[in-house]
Parts: C-alpha cells; structure tokens; sequence
C-alpha cells in the first residue's frame, strides 16, 4: 500500500487539478493506495463536492480513499526557496513532506515551486549517505523508449564526482520504476569520442568507465530524440542540471511548434492529437527529485488533471518498487568498494 501526500495547493491551477487528479488516479491505481490531499482543508472540502456533484460523478466512490490534512500556508511562485522550511513551515509544501519523514505517508507530490520543493525534501527527509545534492530525472520521448535524463533543472553547475552518483541514481529509477535490467547509461557531451567536452564531462568520462556502471560512452543532442547512437540505445543520459534544463525546455517547445506546423499543413486536430501524444509532458506526470531519503515527484506548474493523475501514479510505483531502498542500498556499495 503506498500513502500517497499531494500538495492541493501547489501549481496555476490548483486546487481544481490537483484535487481532480487525485480521484482520476485513484481511479486507476490499486485500491490498496490512498491519497491524502493537504492544504486548506475548507478550500479542499469546497472543491471536491464541486467535483463529485459535477463532471467527476462517477469517481465518487474513491472519496473514502481521500483523507485531507490541513495544511493553511501556501507557498507562492515568488517566494524563496527556504521560505518553505523557514517562514512557512505550515505550507502544504511542508506538511506534506513532514507527513513521510514522520512514518505517516510514503510519498509526495507538488506542481508547486521547484526550488522550494527541493529545498524542502533536502532539509526534511534528509539526503542519502554520500550525497551532497539531488538530482531531477526527467523522462524524454525518444523514437524508441523514454530516456531518462538528469540533472534537468536542480544543479547548474555539477563535478565529475557529482556526475557519477547522478548517473548511479538514474540506473536505478530506470531498473525500479521503469523496470529495464541493467540499463544503459550515456554522457551527454558535444562528441562521441571521450576526448569531447568540458573537463568536467572529460573527467566524468574517465571515472565512470570504472564505476561499474553499464556505461556506453557519450552521446549527443541528436542521440535523445532517436533514444540513443545508431548502434545502441540508451536508458539513462547524464548532464548538469543547466544543460539539462535547456534540453528540457527546447523539448516542450516541440509538440506545440509541430501541431502548428502541421495544421497549416491541414492536418486534423484527431490526428495530431494520436500522433503526438508521446511528445506531451502530461504523459510523464512528474520527475522524481533522487538522492533524498524518501519519494518527492516534481510536477510541472500548468500540470492539468491528467499530469497529477500520472505524476501521483508515478509517485506509487516508486514506493511499489522500493525505488528509495535500492537507492541507498546502491550507494552504500558504491561507497564500500571505493573505500
């Protein structure tokens, strides 16, 4: 069973989304699972007889799955990072990170702030042994399967060393909740050729060739659309998190740049609908922040119900999984054969 905390409060269109997501997962998910929504527990209540009385009729029997948690604070786009630890601490940020560092819930969802969100999980459930920073993990489409991609937006600047325990991190999401077998692991550089790139990738080249990893070399820009070189595919692609980010972003452009297109052409909306629903962020629902001691999923802002829905979905599988356990089981050994 896996209790699942998500912030009702956080994302553009909380808590109609938020709470909309929450019935449409549970809908799907086994009905072992439960959800607890937190934030301003009037604000909740109003919003899900709204729902039950309206469009989502249907779902009103996983209202007995729903526990709401009161939560007054909400943490704004524009506030700083800390000011969810700090000025904040009964934010629905706060509390429902404090819910899993407290034995009462198994993970945690938010389309709200980014880096608050980081920070938060950072200082409330605490960071695996040997870690000094997390990391988000972004699925992107790719011609074959998703690719897995981290750092995409948490760490600007990164070490080699810091790489490495990036690259350990997402072979273990992309074995646990992705269910690949020894997943293949690439470094995103300029070139294929381990003399390519920065000296930081340079260096990070050298040292996971000994990691023990299953690491395939470098890759490109070009090799994330296609899901890896012409002659391998790849599962798991490293970056800092600035390089990652920009690729994240140039990738949401894509979808909306190709419906354009495309209806110009005199496509029909159906048809782009079908075709192009890999490349939709929604099917993701949320990237987990790895190397905290615990399940945070990163939602994107504008996440409509359907991105909850899959990121609290996302959320489950982890905790299924024992996605956070093999985490530390696998550092721990990565840390003793070095030593």
């Amino acid at each position: 069973m896996a209790r699942i905390a998500l912030d009702a409060m956080g994302g553009d269109f909380a808590p109609q989304a938020t709470v909309a997501g929450a019935l449409l997962a549970l809908a799907e998910l086994d009905p072992a699972h439960c959800i607890q929504l937190v934030g301003s527990t009037s604000v909740v209540e109003a919003q899900l007889r709204t729902l039950l009385e309206g469009e989502l009729t249907t779902h009103a029997a996983q209202r007995d799955r729903l526990t709401i948690v009161e939560a007054p604070d909400v943490i704004e786009m524009t506030d700083k990072p800390s000011a969810v630890v700090r000025g904040k601490p009964n934010s629905s940020m706060a509390v429902g990170l404090r819910l899993q560092a407290e034995g009462r819930s198994d993970a945690f969802v938010s389309a709200g702030s980014t880096g608050a969100q980081m920070v938060a999980s950072m200082v409330i459930l605490r960071m695996h042994a040997g870690l000094e920073r997390p990391a988000i993990v972004t699925l992107f489409p790719s011609a074959r399967k998703p690719v897995a991609v981290l750092d995409s937006g948490a760490n600007v600047d990164c070490s080699a060393e810091e790489l490495v325990q990036f690259a350990r991190l997402g072979a273990t999401y992309v074995e646990c909740v992705l269910g690949r077998p020894n997943p293949a692991v690439g470094l995103l550089s300029i070139g294929e050729e381990p003399e390519k790139g920065n000296a930081v990738t340079k260096e990070a080249h050298h040292l996971l060739q000994s990691s023990g990893l299953n690491f395939i070399g470098n890759v490109e820009g070009r090799d994330l659309p296609t899901g890896g070189t012409e002659r391998e595919a790849v599962d798991v692609v490293i970056c800092d998190g600035f390089v990652g980010n920009v690729v994240l972003k140039f990738y949401e452009a894509i979808a909306p740049l190709m419906i354009g297109t495309l209806r110009s052409a005199g496509v029909s909306a159906e048809q782009l609908q079908a075709g192009l629903k890999h490349l939709d962020y929604s099917e993701y629902g949320g990237a987990p922040l790895l190397g905290v001691k615990g399940v945070s999923i990163i939602s994107h802002g504008k996440s409509s119900p359907r991105a909850i829905k899959n990121a609290v979905k996302v959320a489950a599988q982890a905790v299924v999984s024992g996605m956070n356990d093999q985490i530390g089981a696998r550092l721990a050994a990565a840390s003793e054969n070095a030593a």
